[in-house]
């Protein structure tokens, strides 16, 4: 199976090297072959912005966002609450971050980040990625804290009696 994975490598990168006059096959065919969010389930538009749905509602993702852009050193500008959810804008360097949250459900948010380098035509599609990555990492940190806050107070609940937690509210 390694082999075949390799191989596999190879004639991709053969592919991106053989075609020369055309450098956006050949950066594409090479992301394809190592890109970060391939399988994350992180969607990418032509237009550099880039997408994720998450089974997390939206108080829920919209904290986990913030501790991202905290964790990453990217200011906050502005958190606001819009008919579909949250609009939030941060600034990084010579980047204008604007992250949409939409609730499609009570327990189903769609992530949509776009981050402006300089003009409004050029976007930095990496750290737009890169938000989503560290966001599903602080979604997933906030879950295991709530889970081990759930085994602590089953240990202490008297017996017969067991704490649970339901959609991220403490029970």
């Amino acid at each position: 199976m390694m082999r075949f994975k390799a191989a596999a490598l190879c004639a991709v990168l053969l592919g991106a090297l053989s075609s020369g006059g055309c450098a956006a096959v050949g950066v594409t065919m090479a992301s394809a072959a190592g890109g970060v969010a391939m399988g994350s389930g992180v969607e990418h538009t032509m237009s550099g912005i880039t997408y994720k749905t998450f089974t997390a509602s939206l108080s829920d993702l919209r904290l986990a966002t913030l501790d991202s852009l905290q964790r990453m050193d990217i200011g906050v500008e502005g958190d606001a609450q819009t008919e579909e959810g949250w609009m939030l804008s941060a600034t990084a360097r010579d980047r204008l971050i604007e992250i949409e949250l939409e609730s499609l459900t009570g327990n189903t948010t769609r992530m949509r980040v776009v981050a402006n380098k300089g003009q409004i035509f050029f976007k930095d599609a990496a750290t737009a990625t890169e938000i989503i990555l560290q966001t599903v990492q602080s979604l997933d940190e906030q879950r295991a804290a709530l889970a081990a806050e759930a085994a602590a107070r089953a240990k202490r609940a008297p017996s017969g009696k067991q704490a649970t937690v339901t959609k991220g509210k403490r029970t």
